[in-house]
């Protein structure tokens, strides 16, 4: 306990420059003599503590010192501080104050250098509060229950025992032994619904396997190659790899991946419209083909104004 107490002291007096005994015995919620005690125990262990009388009097440092300055180099001390930034903008640190304490103990600036938030545009807190939940379901080894989609649509409920929290590609994982199939499994953040956190708590298991070596993280692919308009050229570069994109003298991209097999991966190019065309494989180009004839046979009135949207649309026109 008084370790911790001359540790405190000796923040308050980097901090603020110099404090009073009553003002360090009121803070600290001991007495003065206790306060006078552990001044003695900072100086006798080296620390250039001292007493100044007169109108700002009272404890103080020696001028220019800095804790442990020996056991850092100035390097690791901003590493430290770059690296409790960096936890403080992805959220996992709420509070600042160890990143204040520790640029006051070692004397340094602590640059605001990083900001990172991963929720959605236009995101209301939902899932920021999310995530702050499943880091209290891990932290302190709370059970989890909630209901989770799967790629057919359906929702299951579902125990689970949260493990550890990933970010892979565009998205939140979470890592969790589910109860009901009795093994680890990966829960994509955005699928689960009515999460919340029940009074029991579990032992630790074994750790999670590798994201990329669990069966619900596996989707077969296949080679493709697609040409772009360039009209779409800012999708390319932020949802394909560079390297894979080879503009063309035309001005359009030719982009050549490789790409999930399935519905999924077929309705994500037809997201592009008439900016994409699937050259290879002929499978895909006719599945996709086809998809497309069945949205133009929902739009075969396409004439007539839409009731849902007519009005809409016609306030968004320019008048006159």
């Amino acid at each position: 306990m008084q370790s911790g107490r001359l540790f405190e002291i000796l923040y308050i007096l980097l901090e603020r420059g110099g404090a009073t005994v009553g003002e360090l015995a009121a803070q600290l919620e001991v007495s003065e003599r206790t306060i006078r005690r552990d001044i003695d125990a900072l100086s006798a262990s080296g620390v250039p503590v001292y007493a100044a009388r007169g109108r700002r009097g009272g404890v103080r440092l020696l001028e220019g010192f800095v804790l442990s300055k020996s056991l850092l180099s100035a390097r690791e001390q901003d590493e430290i501080l770059y690296a409790l930034q960096t936890l403080r903008a992805t959220g996992a640190v709420q509070d600042g104050t160890l990143l204040t304490r520790l640029s006051a103990l070692f004397r340094r600036e602590a640059v605001d250098w990083i900001d990172a938030d991963f929720s959605d545009w236009g995101d209301t807190g939902e899932r920021r509060a999310q995530f702050d939940l499943l880091k209290a379901a891990i932290l302190e080894r709370c059970v989890l229950a909630f209901d989770y989609y799967g790629q057919n649509g359906q929702a299951t409920h579902r125990t689970a025992e949260p493990v550890k929290l990933r970010f892979k590609g565009i998205s939140w994982y979470l890592q969790a032994w589910c109860r009901e199939k009795q093994g680890f499994r990966t829960f994509k953040l955005s699928r689960m619904e009515n999460v919340r956190l029940l009074e029991e708590r579990f032992v630790p298991r074994d750790a999670p396997p590798a994201l990329d070596s669990t069966g619900a993280a596996f989707v077969p692919t296949t080679g493709i190659v697609v040409r772009f308009s360039p009209v779409v050229a800012f999708r390319l570069y932020d949802e394909f790899d560079r390297a894979n994109i080879t503009p063309q003298p035309d001005g359009s991209l030719i982009v050549q991946t490789e790409w999930p097999v399935g519905a999924w991966g077929a309705g994500y190019l037809l997201s592009y419209g008439s900016h994409a065309e699937i050259l290879h494989p002929p499978a895909l180009r006719r599945h996709v083909a086809a998809e497309a004839k069945k949205i133009m046979a929902l739009y075969q009135n396409a004439d007539g104004r839409c009731p849902v949207w007519g009005d809409i649309m016609d306030a968004s026109k320019p008048k006159g």
